[in-house]
């Protein structure tokens, strides 16, 4: 639907440039090129995408498209007025900045060094640019020029010179012509000439350079959706994503006809131009209690319901309610780091409060204005995502940190969310990075009932290898073995719930553990190797290694935790209660170091006693933990941390 509406929204503003000039209608037939229908109603391909920025995705036939008439094949009437020696410029709608900078020749620092507001600002429809004239390379003029200009393309994942060719209405052969160094390989992210000549290398040195970073640094592995909301720019989004306008553009050529409320942009998952800095984890015993500090649990008790419940018994309750018992888990071990950080003298105010929520509802808003949580430095909960970003979004005007303490959910960011969870997706790709890391030849054996997993794999990790199945959808152990590379450690991936696919990839394995290293890896949780006809042993010989958000602790601290937990509960702690616990005291620690919560989220990652905080800030607002454990199985049958 979102889509639909960017697409009206479009139009509408396309209207507006087209007001004078009557448009017709074209049907799209099977095989029709947009540089066919252009050639046959006298107009230019780029106006016809102006009308129809959907038709940037490819044509469909008996789709409908806008055709300007021969007289629209003018643009946009230059906004550009020249007052003696100043010269100034009327944002016209679906203008951008990059588009501008690129019309008058000028750099950004330049043009945003003679408008100072658009730095806080950004471009706005109807604003007065002052173009500084000194920068300008040439004025430009309504009147076309005898030279074709150059227009450039980025290779995104997938594309075939077929594809580029066929989009820009030029043969292969013309495309090699311009582009000679990718006649036996077309690498992604490649800066092609499709139209036009290329630039001279007389350009202004700054441009040179900046052409230079854009041809070489859009190396995109993964990317995400994100959806443009009111008054964001070219100019914003660039900033948020480290992508520059050029890079944007490439990913997402219907952004050439400007930024419209609504549209769903490719961005990458993580800026792709620069590289994480791990954060250094530490155990914050350095503390500063000078102030005292407010932390709120917000946690769904949903007493009222209990209490309004005649019927069902609470021994009953507690047998039955899951949801219940998780709550209940989590709170005792959150009251465990209560406990222990008044041992340790932190100077924290602690208020519990009963959410009193269901996946549709609960009593936040009320929670909020009669208890001043407002003023809390901290907020833990509530379990649900959606009541997690209502909470956030009554606080984010005091910029109050909220953590999400179990849910996995993702759905709308705010920037003081914190999510301690990480999402599935961080999780099979920690496994990926420290395969790599290894220096590791990756293969993946995947069920061909498992179609997300394949997805996933050829998107977003192309080194990874396929082995083939057989007819029958089993291993192929042949075309396995083949695929294994003696001096290197060969990860098999494997993703199936096929007992006999499990047991034939095992087996092909160990026959080839005499000639090759070899390691059995699995990106989610497999119930299949929990029973009996999977020997375990087995899975040890082949170290079977996982991502987990968690590991298991059996050190001399875990161990006091777990006593202390049972003496106080009369059971030893379930993993809802070990993160109780975590969450609980992870937050306090940060809190009682004489900063906000958010510097030292900024600084430093930690680890408890099952569970990593190490949070980065998401491109589209709020914190994201990739503090993941990469875990296997020792041949001793017990499971430790791969380092």
């Amino acid at each position: 639907m979102k889509y639909i509406f960017a697409i009206c929204i479009t139009a509408l503003l396309n209207f507006g440039v087209f007001a004078q000039n009557k448009t017709t209608t074209h049907k799209v037939s099977k095989g029709e090129t947009i540089a066919e229908i252009a050639k046959k109603y006298n107009v230019t391909t780029t106006s016809i995408y102006q009308l129809n920025p959907d038709a940037q995705a490819g044509l469909k036939p008996n789709s409908v498209l806008l055709i300007p008439s021969a007289a629209a094949k003018k643009t946009n009437v230059s906004a550009a007025k020249v007052t003696n020696t100043i010269v100034t410029h009327e944002v016209l709608p679906k203008e951008t900045l990059y588009g501008i900078e690129k019309k008058y020749g000028i750099t950004d620092d330049a043009l945003k060094q003679a408008n100072p507001f658009l730095e806080q600002d950004g471009l706005q429809i109807g604003q007065t640019l002052t173009i500084p004239s000194n920068k300008i390379k040439k004025i430009t003029s309504d009147k076309p020029e005898k030279a074709e200009k150059a227009v450039y393309h980025y290779v995104l994942p997938k594309e075939t010179k077929y594809s580029i060719a066929k989009q820009y209405g030029i043969s292969i052969e013309e495309l090699e012509r311009k582009n000679p160094e990718v006649v036996t390989n077309l690498p992604e992210g490649f800066k092609l000439l499709v139209k036009g000549k290329a630039v001279p290398t007389t350009i202004i040195a700054s441009e040179a350079k900046k052409e230079s970073t854009a041809s070489t640094s859009i190396k995109i592995v993964l990317t995400t959706n994100y959806t443009v909301k009111p008054k964001e720019t070219l100019y914003g989004l660039s900033k948020m994503t480290g992508l520059t306008q050029a890079e944007l553009i490439a990913l997402n050529p219907f952004l050439s006809d400007g930024v419209v409320e609504g549209m769903v942009l490719k961005v990458p998952a993580t800026p792709a131009t620069t590289v994480e800095n791990k954060k250094e984890y530490t155990d914050l015993t350095k503390t500063n209690t000078t102030n005292k500090k407010k932390l709120a649990l917000l946690l769904p008790f949903n007493i009222a319901k209990i209490e309004s419940d005649t019927v069902t018994s609470t021994a009953m309750r507690l047998k039955k309610d899951k949801f219940l018992n998780m709550t209940l888990d989590f709170y005792a071990g959150a009251l465990m780091a209560i406990d222990s950080a008044k041992v340790l003298g932190l100077n924290i105010d602690v208020a519990i409060f009963d959410s009193q929520e269901t996946k549709n509802s609960s009593a936040i808003a009320s929670l909020i204005k009669e208890n001043n949580l407002q003023d809390s430095d901290v907020v833990i909960g509530p379990f649900y995502q959606s009541n997690v970003e209502k909470t956030a979004e009554l606080l984010t005007q005091n910029q109050v940190p909220v953590i999400s303490p179990l849910s996995k959910d993702q759905g709308v960011s705010y920037a003081n969310i914190f999510q301690s969870i990480p999402s599935p997706d961080a999780v099979k790709n920690a496994v990926f990075t420290y395969m790599r890391s290894k220096g590791g030849n990756m293969i993946a054996v995947v069920d061909k009932k498992k179609g997300s997993v394949i997805e996933y794999i050829q998107q977003n990790h192309k080194d990874v290898k396929f082995s083939m199945l057989t007819a029958t959808g089993g291993v192929s152990a042949e075309n396995l073995k083949s695929l294994f590379v003696k001096d290197k450690i060969n990860y098999v991936v494997m993703e199936t719930a096929n007992t006999a696919m499990i047991k034939a990839t095992i087996a092909t394995m160990l026959s080839a553990m005499a000639t090759y290293k070899v390691q059995l890896v699995i990106l989610e949780p497999n119930e299949t190797l929990d029973t009996a006809e999977v020997i375990m042993e087995n899975l040890a010989k082949l170290n079977l290694m996982y991502p987990s958000v968690a590991r298991e602790n059996e050190s001399a601290e875990a161990q006091i935790f777990k006593k202390e937990f049972k003496i106080k509960n009369n059971v030893s702690p379930t993993d809802f209660a070990t993160r109780g616990f975590d969450v609980t005291f992870d937050t306090m620690m940060r809190l009682s170091q004489g900063k906000k919560y958010q510097e030292t989220v900024e600084n430093s990652a930690t680890e408890q006693v099952d569970n990593k905080f190490e949070f980065y800030k998401k491109i589209d607002g709020g914190y994201a933990n990739k503090g993941i454990y990469i875990l296997y199985y020792d041949t001793d049958l017990t499971v430790k941390e791969a380092k």
